[in-house]
């Protein structure tokens, strides 16, 4: 699909991978970006120019019916809608006073439950579209959870198969695409308690995304995740191994 020309928002586009997307897609889109930080947010539109802060917290209903009334009438021509906030609880289930539930409950409604509500409330404008596009970015650990990382990795299995369920259900009576961008882990302040400063620039995946849109690569391996993929499909037990390594 094209890929300049569009109007895009971008959710949790304050920082990180958001951040480097924004800046990407400003150069030839017009760009709004969402999140619940008001200083943060308008303090990365200024930088990058070409965008549209709108605070916003996609867990909260009230607020996501607001940005959808905001966006059908000062953005009807809202084409592209890039899931990307999300929410990252590092723990082991056998922490002591872990509260897995309400870390889990967390994730699930950030990661998974307020992309489905976000993509039904905003469905009926992208319709109106000659050309458009839902971009989710779950994660390499939605093939196979860590450890570390249990409620993420399920909450990220959950959008994964969302998403999949979305694409042959639009592809059957609109035009709209779905994409999928999972990337492993990232140099971003988000992954930082967990070594996040060895992985990968959030530069790479943002250029992964608009790479995907140009060649309608709608499930995006990003860096070693595609590597991994193959493990997982050869093996899903040593994919499991190696996501959570003795």
């Amino acid at each position: 699909m094209k890929t300049t020309n569009n109007t895009i928002l971008i959710t949790g586009g304050g920082s990180g991978i958001g951040f480097e997307m924004a800046k990407l897609f400003s150069k030839n889109n017009k760009v709004i970006i969402t999140g619940r930080n008001a200083e943060k947010l308008n303090l990365a539109a200024a930088q990058i120019g070409n965008t549209t802060a709108l605070v916003s917290d996609i867990n909260n209903e009230n607020d996501v019916t607001n940005l959808v009334k905001k966006l059908n009438k000062d953005f009807p021509d809202l084409n592209i809608v890039i899931n990307n906030a999300g929410l990252a609880h590092y723990y082991k289930l056998t922490d002591e006073n872990t509260n897995a539930f309400q870390k889990a409950s967390e994730e699930i409604l950030t990661n998974y439950l307020s992309i489905v509500r976000l993509t039904e409330k905003l469905l009926p404008l992208l319709e109106k579209q000659k050309e458009a596009a839902f971009v989710n970015v779950s994660s390499i650990a939605a093939f196979a959870p860590g450890m570390v990382l249990p409620s993420y990795s399920v909450s990220k299995a959950a959008l994964h198969s969302y998403t999949q369920v979305l694409r042959v259900t639009l592809e059957k009576s609109t035009s709209i695409k779905v994409f999928e961008v999972m990337p492993p882990l990232v140099n971003t302040s988000f992954s930082a308690d967990i070594g996040g400063s060895t992985g990968m620039s959030p530069t790479i995946v943002a250029q992964n995304v608009l790479d995907a849109l140009q060649n309608n690569e709608y499930e995006v391996h990003v860096g070693q995740t595609a590597d991994f993929y193959q493990l997982y499909l050869s093996s899903p037990e040593k994919a499991l191994a190696m996501m959570n390594p003795t």
